[in-house]
């Protein structure tokens, strides 16, 4: 069944159509500056196709939270939820089949790119029997999708950047069809623009911009000034789903507005006689007085059980102070490791939040006395993922390990752990570990998740899975020549189970 999406109308005043099945099979990017009415065509498009289609939307400046009322999107207000429990949201939208509207609004930075790639991370990563057709827009893509490096850390922007990736370049397998919109060509990532076929181009002066724009729908470059000249509201349409030609459109009038609308001109009021009076009073006396000094903080009662001890820092394995002597350094990473291995010894650790298993930790670090000399979160996480992998503080320090910890270095961090693993026991010559193992060292009960973390891993080239004649894995490291045992890859799904 064709479906067709009407969008406005052409230059000549005939129907813009798009049709929504080729969308959900080739994608779509829109690009416009502010005020180009960028907002004003996704709108459209998800007003056009909500009763055909499930949406989600990420939406960074709370503008299409009014979709709910008139067509029942589910407002997540990201602000009042985890990453963890936004994920969980992402899966049981696709579950339940629920269209939604991620609420940015109100985060920095940093959150909006850790929560966004939390919540795509979910619809990304369910199970094939609910791989369902779903439209996927992300308004302001260039903030998720950065071409450089801005003021956001490198973890949170590659965790962003490598969720879009994963929309863009592997979604359509899954049934998510990527719409993107971006003020600024320049400043997406080339791997997630490159990756649609559709294409909305609107009003834009910067001439890098209009040359690139010129280039997707195949003009010539002396026809790249045509960009500036177009309305708001005005677009030019190229691809399966749109056009086979370059063609101007221009959107038609949505049933829903935003809540946030563009400033308009009011008259000034009659000048006020006391402005100055008014305008530089004093401040009240109850902000006017000098803050309150708070008492300074009670230790816990663990702490003042302790001893302190010098603090330390992590470097290499893990800690790198000013230990009065090797012994006591190595000493030091073997009750590390006890510490550890006393924590995943419970079953459940692989599926709690990072936050609580480092609370967990360091309670564990102040009993043994070393409470002024754990190591910080960033430390942590890094133990932690060797930990998973079976590999001892001691160990870590071969040069073998290291030449491991620089190769996994390129995969997303919670998959570092995973190809550490492997290295392990290829390199002891041990069986494969199974898909339960692999998945509660992922942190999932999802044993669908697992094999798709080793299907990652092989189509980055790090890794080869081979089944033998008795359907036991093998696993090769690539670059390291090294391969595990064969190993019964369902080993262990009934205790996961």
């Amino acid at each position: 069944m064709t479906v067709a999406i009407e969008m406005g109308q052409t230059a000549s005043g005939a129907q813009a159509v798009l049709d929504l099945e080729e969308l959900l099979a080739t994608r779509l990017l829109v690009q416009g500056n502010s005020g180009s009415g960028k907002s004003h065509l996704l709108r459209r498009l998800l007003e056009q196709s909500a009763p055909w289609v499930q949406q989600a939307i990420i939406d960074p400046e709370g503008d299409f939270v009014t979709l709910a009322e008139q067509f029942g999107h589910l407002v997540i207000d990201a602000e009042v939820h985890t990453e963890q429990g936004l994920q969980l949201a992402g899966e049981r939208a696709r579950l339940h089949r629920v269209s939604t509207v991620l609420n940015l609004e109100g985060l920095d930075a940093e959150n909006q790119l850790r929560r966004a790639a939390a919540f795509l991370g979910g619809l990304f990563d369910v199970e094939r029997d609910h791989w369902y057709p779903m439209l996927v827009v992300v308004d302001e893509a260039q903030l998720f999708a950065p071409a450089i490096a801005g003021e956001v850390s490198d973890e949170a922007r590659k965790l962003s950047l490598g969720a879009m990736t994963n929309l863009m370049c592997r979604g359509r397998k899954r049934g998510l069809a990527g719409v993107i919109a971006t003020q600024r060509l320049a400043k997406l990532a080339k791997n997630v623009a490159a990756e649609a076929s559709n294409f909305l181009m609107g009003r834009t002066f910067l001439d890098i911009d209009m040359a690139r724009a010129a280039d997707l729908l195949g003009m010539e470059r002396r026809q790249a000034e045509a960009f500036r000249d177009l309305e708001r509201g005005h677009f030019m349409a190229l691809g399966p789903a749109l056009s086979r030609r370059p063609l101007s459109l221009r959107i038609g009038p949505t049933a829903t507005h935003a809540r946030h609308a563009t400033p308009r001109l009011m008259p000034m009021p009659e000048a006020m006689e006391d402005a100055q009076a008014v305008i530089l009073a004093a401040p009240p006396l109850e902000t006017a007085r000098p803050p309150r000094r708070l008492a300074p903080p009670v230790p816990d009662l663990l702490s003042q059980l302790m001893a302190a001890k010098p603090a330390v820092r992590e470097a290499g394995a893990e800690m790198v102070a000013a230990p009065a002597s090797l012994e006591e350094l190595a000493e030091r990473r073997a009750r590390l490791d006890r510490i550890l291995s006393a924590l995943l010894a419970d079953p459940e650790e692989g599926f709690r939040a990072i936050g609580v298993l480092y609370q967990d930790f360091l309670v564990r670090c102040r009993i043994e006395g070393l409470g002024a000399g754990a190591p910080d979160l960033g430390a942590f996480r890094r133990m932690l993922t060797r930990a998973r992998a079976g590999i001892s503080a001691e160990a870590a320090q071969d040069d073998a390990w290291r030449d491991v910890s620089a190769r996994a270095a390129v995969l997303p961090e919670d998959m570092q752990g995973i190809f550490m693993m492997l290295a392990g026991a290829a390199r002891e010559g041990q069986p494969c570990p199974g898909d339960a193992a692999i998945a509660r060292a992922y942190g999932t009960r999802s044993l669908g998740r697992a094999r798709r973390v080793l299907s990652y891993m092989e189509e980055q080239g790090l890794i080869v899975c081979q089944l033998d004649g008795a359907g036991r894995r093998i696993v090769t490291l690539v670059e390291l020549a090294w391969a595990t045992a064969p190993g019964d890859p369902h080993a262990g799904e009934a205790l996961a189970g």
